[in-house]
């Protein structure tokens, strides 16, 4: 595949590639073989770097059981960052360095990253916010081929952190938004703590765009797009306010590459040809496997539709019952079949169309279309109902409503299972 335009716009200068370090320690005789490259970007990280390269290096040497070097990537600092980690080079066997000249931290993953001759590739910011304590449970579900990508996540459950109110509220509106925008199920895209498999990796890396931040997102979003396996480590993570991170200017970029990704995934442009993954098959010699067919799926569907569909009714008829206090039979079924349109789909989204390949956008757009006809039979009942007794209780309205939304609950699904979702399943990986 011929290389992004990023990898051949600037000048990436290996001036010493560590050899991977053996592990000598008995402890580790029957440790795996899979050789790790872990890469620490820096701009402008003179007083960080010596003690992010010391404590990393202690920890690996005693406590690592794969073949590891560390690689520092220092994108076009203008202080003594480069000339620190020369010296630190010199000093610490299995740290070699590698010169860009153009600055941006995805710049330099992609770059560094799309030239290792690892198996797995790990990158970690200098300040070690993250407890070296997760480095080990990120690298062995992909030593062991279980995983195709894994990331350290402060908002999965087990995780501890300690930052500020600012950067908690920040990063945890910035992920909400990701997971209601694009439907992911990682919980933390902007952790500096991940890892991959290189073989996987590297088809990615060709479709990437971002030089800076947003990097970490976009790699996440084509790797779930492509169905690749993404293994989450909770994490304990210590803030430190020595940052080069303008958050604001960040936040923004971020939001301008969700744009951008939700188009790219509609065109197709995101579809990524990666390393297939042998189907799950029992190992169990002598298991009793049920037949091959979708009866199975269609089972699931119809059960999880009707358990959602009956919560939603009755959420929109408790709803509808509120608001009618305050408003006419037209208005409260509008709000409240509006509110509880949106909660349904999603829940239809993630749980009974779960192998569906259909972005979000589609789903929720399909789902408006939908809402419409429900909104019209529904309203369409009720004012029917009132013109025949206008002194109807609203309990008996509440009914008469109920009615209707079954009827149409039932168009929905066939409606949503056959042109707005996908009956296929993601192919295996």
């Amino acid at each position: 595949m011929t290389p992004t335009p990023h990898l051949t716009e600037t000048t990436a200068r290996p001036e010493r590639l560590a050899p991977f370090q053996q592990v000598e320690r008995s402890l580790h005789a029957h440790a795996g073989t899979a050789t790790v490259d872990i890469v620490v970007p820096v701009y402008n990280e003179e007083r960080a770097l010596p003690g992010c390269l010391r404590t990393l290096h202690a920890r690996l040497a005693t406590d690592f059981p794969f073949p590891w070097r560390i690689t520092v990537a220092d994108n076009a600092s203008t202080d003594d960052t480069l000339a620190t980690a020369r010296r630190l080079a010199d000093e610490l066997p299995g740290v070699g360095v590698v010169h860009l000249d153009r600055k941006g931290r995805g710049l330099a993953l992609r770059t560094v990253w799309g030239a290792s001759d690892a198996d797995i590739v790990v990158y970690m910011d200098v300040d070690l916010s993250t407890g070296l304590d997760g480095l080990l449970p990120l690298v062995a579900p992909l030593a062991s081929g279980h995983s195709d990508l894994a990331i350290g996540s402060r908002l999965a459950p087990g995780s501890r952190t300690v930052r500020g109110p600012r950067r908690e509220f920040i990063s945890r509106c910035y992920n909400g938004i990701i997971r209601l925008t694009h439907g992911v199920r990682f919980t933390d895209a902007q952790c500096g703590f991940k890892a991959a498999r290189t073989e996987v990796l590297k088809p990615l890396l060709q479709v990437t765009r971002d030089d800076a931040w947003f990097f970490d997102t976009e790699l996440l979003l084509l790797a779930e797009h492509n169905g690749l396996r993404v293994h989450e480590v909770p994490v304990d993570w210590v803030e430190d306010v020595d940052t080069r991170v303008d958050i604001v200017g960040t936040a923004t970029d971020d939001l301008r590459g969700l744009w951008r990704m939700g188009r790219l995934k509609a065109s197709g442009g995101a579809r990524v040809d990666v390393p297939s993954r042998p189907a799950p098959a029992a190992e169990h010699p002598d298991a009793v496997l049920a037949p091959a067919t979708r009866r199975g799926a269609l089972s699931w569907e119809v059960g999880c539709f009707l358990a959602i569909g009956v919560v939603s009714t009755a959420g929109q008829a408790l709803l509808y019952w509120l608001l009618r206090g305050w408003w006419s039979p037209a208005v409260a079924n509008l709000v409240s079949l509006l509110v509880l349109t949106v909660l349904n789909t999603e829940a239809n989204r993630r749980l009974t169309f779960r192998y569906s390949t259909a972005p979000p956008a589609r789903a929720h757009l399909g789902a408006g279309g939908l809402f419409v006809l429900g909104y019209l039979v529904t309203s369409g009942a009720v004012l029917w109902f009132k013109s025949i007794d206008p002194g109807a209780s609203t309990a008996a309205e509440t009914a008469i409503l109920a009615t209707a939304s079954v009827a149409v609950t039932c168009v929905r699904f066939t409606v949503l299972r056959l042109a707005v979702f996908t009956s296929t399943p993601r192919r295996t990986r």
